[in-house]
């Protein structure tokens, strides 16, 4: 059972996450390659610090390499926006990258990259899954790895420095260096150290770091940038007046920020940051994209500008193709996961990292007076959000009564409209919005709720809690 949710195949390790099944994919991705003529040319892979990502990856290899398709490795654990750069620079039509993102450590998977450095959307993925269903010898064949090697068909790569100049050039190092700024890093035991260490000290920022060593369990944590995950951040910036903590998710394309003041901002508020900040200080012209499940406080500072905020369901694919489609500044979701314009096609939390440095260097403000300047200019709409477990049972009825049938609760609020775009979300009149979905990525049920009031907000995901025995 490979199925890919919005984040590429993710399972839980030993039980679908197996060297058959990742043998099985990769071995569909070998068949599709081949109808589409595009076999020649390769394939470049990748791997984070998850248990048995380097091993996934050369499983995979093999298999590339008995069908005759050369499998460029990167041979270091590397974060998931570098090989995207590197399908994006290269021109491959495929990549793949061996992790499972910020899902608890249990988990593993792949994401899959196609022409341009994109996510595979949903036409293809869909399409992988039929060659997967067409794979009938297993197991499938392989070819050793040391043999591969001395046939030239693995090669070993570490193409780091290129991605990191690419960014390095497009951020005002200069302005930086004058700064003399103090940050303080948190990798959450994943990829990002080296990136950000790099592209920080060339600016010469004093940099500190936190869980930067390889645990595979991630400290008994979600790999994921939350104000639960980073208070050690929060604590640690207070301590060392640090002038912004940064944090990124496992894979590092997601990320986390502490303020000045030790203030954990929400991935709403780095989007609206940025956005911000391209548009005013240096001079960008275009719309921004979010997903369903984020901030609509995005959507009034674009129409201060004149621009507009589109609106596209949940996984990040969705977001690069309508940035592709209208030549938007900033794509991004209110998990962390946030792209800009003039670099890869996805999300890079390394990246975001850097812009957000050269915005406090560029502004002569501290992160925290650039947050409230803009709440004070356009207010501020606080979010809740809830996560809950159910039984396949209990998920069958949740999809019945809520999607299928279209049953709700009596809502205490004027509505304006409402969307099954994904999943459920209600638009209320003055502002405020519900959305109700099953995550494409773990086995839960998300409720999302942004009002004027936070106990509004929490108030009304109560309702629909209620509503739904939960």
């Amino acid at each position: 059972m490979i199925k890919f949710g919005t984040g590429g195949w993710r399972a839980v390790i030993g039980d679908e996450f197996t060297k058959e099944n990742i043998q099985i994919l990769s071995r569909a991705i070998c068949d599709k390659m081949r109808e589409e003529k595009v076999e020649q040319e390769g394939i470049v892979l990748g791997y984070d610090r998850r248990f048995l990502s380097k091993e996934a990856m050369q499983w995979a290899a093999q298999v590339f390499a008995a069908e005759g398709i050369k499998a460029s490795l990167i041979n270091k654990s590397a974060p998931t926006p570098l090989v995207m750069f590197y399908v994006m620079k290269h021109e491959y039509h495929y990549g793949m990258m061996i992790t499972a993102s910020h899902n608890p450590a249990v988990y593993n998977g792949i994401k899959v990259f196609t022409y341009g450095g994109r996510d595979a959307d949903e036409e293809q993925t869909a399409d992988i899954e039929r060659y997967i269903n067409e794979v009938t010898d297993i197991p499938v064949d392989e070819m050793n790895y040391a043999e591969g090697i001395e046939k030239g068909l693995i090669e070993e790569i570490y193409p780091l420095n290129e991605y990191l100049d690419s960014i390095i050039d497009t951020v005002d190092m200069d302005l930086i260096k004058k700064r003399g700024l103090r940050v303080a890093l948190d990798p959450m035991y994943g990829v990002s150290e080296t990136s950000l260490k790099t592209i920080l000290m060339t600016a010469r920022c004093e940099v500190e770091t936190i869980h930067e060593r390889h645990d595979t369990l991630f400290g008994g944590k979600l790999p994921a940038p939350t104000a639960e995950t980073l208070r050690a951040l929060q604590n640690y910036v207070i301590d060392r007046r640090c002038d912004l903590g940064l944090a990124t998710d496992g894979d590092a394309d997601r990320i986390g920020v502490i303020d000045d003041k030790g203030n954990f901002l929400h991935p709403n508020d780095i989007l609206v940051l940025l956005y911000y900040y391209l548009v005013k200080y240096k001079g960008w012209h275009g719309p921004a994209v979010r997903n369903i499940c984020t901030t609509h406080l995005l959507d009034r500072v674009a129409e201060s500008f004149g621009e507009q905020c589109y609106e596209v369901p949940v996984g990040f694919k969705h977001i690069s193709a309508k940035m592709f489609a209208t030549d938007a500044i900033i794509g991004g979701e209110s998990s962390g996961g946030m792209a800009v314009r003039g670099h890869i096609k996805g999300k890079d939390g390394i990246y975001a990292s850097a812009l957000l440095v050269e915005m406090i260097a560029v502004t002569g403000m501290k992160l925290s007076e650039i947050m409230e300047k803009i709440r004070k200019e356009f207010g501020g709409m606080p979010l809740e959000e809830r996560d809950y477990r159910f039984s396949p049972q209990k998920k069958e009825a949740i999809q019945k009564q809520l999607l299928q049938d279209k049953e709700l609760p009596q809502i205490p609020y004027e509505v304006e409209k409402i969307s099954y775009l994904d999943g459920l979300k209600i638009y209320l009149k003055d502002g405020g919005w519900i959305s109700v979905r099953f995550s494409g990525t773990e086995p839960l049920l998300r409720i999302f709720c942004e009002m004027k009031e936070k106990q509004e907000a929490a108030a009304f995901c109560k309702v629909f809690e209620e509503y739904l025995g939960l």
